[in-house]
């Protein structure tokens, strides 16, 4: 088996990272999607990127794969035309294998292992995952019968007969290549997975749902990447390979990566601390993680994701906040920030 993963997509506002590479608990989304994939055998994976600097940036962070055990191909997606188009363009790539194809942006805490196994030994056509969600209008959503086979799938529904949404893993044959090529552009001008997946359907063919019962969230927002870096750092476990000092104290499970250095601080785990990255006379909070060579200086941070390079003094009490890779922040007032690749920022009154 395959692996197809899309990455070509917007930025979150203000920043220059693409939302697939933005880290949570200190590791870039996209990361954790490869590392999904390796875990279940797939190793052979075509990510599909833009033709912008995006597409650069993660050929660039993930070369050929090889450090993380997998094979990456890019495919380039010159324009933005649908996931059912990215089948397309990626057919010299997929051949006539069967294939798990992963929105990028998407992170699934507890991995693909069962719904991979399933698929394995029932083959159906195509097997997709979806979950219960308060308002389908959001998203692709599937109507399911008794026996777990979708009836039919639609795109953004203005009036939902289902709960039941596309959360962005899909299992396929190679029945939806003929599938991708029959379907035309639907209103928004894209074209559409749902609809290839409702050719299937129309044509009898065995379309499958599996229900996904682990946390998962497209971290598309803000504040679904916050949620997303507490999920993570839930499961975290303590390691200090960097320097604390005596004047210092941690509570719980905190991550010093080398290079970094807690002077005359407290941590509260779950919290990780990046490489290179100075904490001195700051309180950092759970649920906090801080990237390299980052500076926080007399400062308080919880719930909260500081990228590389981000220097923060003075600042009293910053909670559920994103703070940009380069981005200096100070002053001394509580604030809940999001606060873009490079700004300075003085929040003072």
């Amino acid at each position: 088996m395959k692996a197809l993963v899309l990455s070509a997509g917007v930025r979150p506002a203000g920043y220059s990272l693409p939302r697939q590479i933005v880290p949570i608990a200190n590791k870039p989304v996209l990361e954790y999607v490869v590392e999904n994939l390796r875990d279940v055998g797939v190793t052979e994976i075509g990510i599909v990127v833009g033709d912008d600097r995006g597409g650069q940036e993660i050929s660039e962070l993930f070369g050929d794969g090889s450090y993380l055990g997998v094979s990456i191909t890019y495919i380039q997606q010159d324009v933005p035309l649908g996931v059912a188009h990215c089948v397309r363009i990626a057919r010299p790539f997929l051949g006539d294998d069967d294939f798990v194809l992963y929105l990028g942006e998407n992170v699934l805490v507890e991995g693909i292992g069962q719904i991979a196994d399933e698929f394995a030994r029932l083959r159906p056509s195509a097997q997709v995952l979806v979950d219960k969600v308060e308002d389908p209008r959001l998203y692709g959503v599937a109507e399911v019968d008794e026996n777990s086979r979708v009836t039919r799938l639609i795109e953004h529904p203005q009036e939902p007969r289902s709960d039941l949404a596309l959360i962005g893993v899909y299992f396929f044959t190679p029945a939806i290549h003929a599938a991708v090529d029959a379907i035309e552009p639907s209103w928004r001008g894209e074209f559409e997975i749902t609809d290839a997946l409702q050719w299937l359907v129309t044509h009898e063919r065995d379309v499958r749902a599996r229900m996904y019962s682990g946390f998962w969230k497209d971290t598309g927002r803000v504040e679904d990447v916050l949620e997303c870096n507490r999920e993570l750092l839930m499961g975290l476990r303590g390691d200090i390979q960097g320097i604390v000092d005596d004047e210092s104290s941690l509570i719980g499970d905190v991550v010093v990566e080398e290079g970094a250095r807690v002077v005359r601080s407290c941590i509260v785990g779950p919290a990780i601390i990046g490489a290179g990255t100075l904490v001195e006379e700051s309180i950092i909070g759970p649920y906090t993680s801080i990237g390299a060579d980052c500076r926080i200086v007399e400062s308080g941070l919880a719930d909260s994701i500081v990228l590389n390079e981000a220097s923060v003094h003075n600042v009293s009490g910053i909670e559920t906040s994103l703070i940009g890779r380069g981005a200096r922040v100070g002053s001394a007032r509580q604030h809940r920030l999001v606060v873009g690749d490079g700004a300075h920022v003085d929040v003072a009154a």
